[in-house]
């Protein structure tokens, strides 16, 4: 039944996306349970920029994006271990990149430095989780 994570290839590529569904489910159930506060908290950060009248429609569109990405990461590495099947773990690794990018972007306009320079391993996790996956 799990035969294939016996192969150290099938087994990074599921543990890749399981880590993937962590973060991104926890991230996003976070958001919709603590929409308010964050919602608060994302327009003061956004208070200077050009973002300021979008922050409410965006942290929504930001939730979805986590939520896609950490449910299909998760149905992915199911698949994975049960069946060999990558496609829904790509899709979830694809989602999970642009999720990503999307915080990345913000954490820019807002100037939060710093902020944007910790997404930058997920990041590249990401990618790496594209790559691997498509093979």
């Amino acid at each position: 039944m799990f035969d294939n994570l016996l192969s150290p290839f099938p087994f990074a590529q599921a543990m890749t996306s399981l880590f993937i569904a962590i973060l991104f489910l926890q991230s996003g159930l976070d958001k919709a349970a603590n929409f308010a506060d964050n919602l608060s908290w994302l327009q003061t950060h956004f208070s200077k920029t050009f973002l300021r009248n979008f922050v409410q429609f965006l942290l929504i569109v930001l939730t979805v994006a986590e939520l896609m990405a950490g449910s299909l990461a998760l149905i992915g590495a199911a698949q994975i271990a049960f069946n060999g099947t990558k496609t829904i773990a790509l899709y979830g690794g694809q989602v999970a990149t642009l999720a990503v990018l999307l915080l990345f972007f913000g954490q820019r306009i807002a100037k939060d430095y710093a902020g944007a320079a910790s997404l930058v391993p997920y990041f590249a996790l990401c990618v790496a989780a594209v790559v691997m996956l498509s093979f």
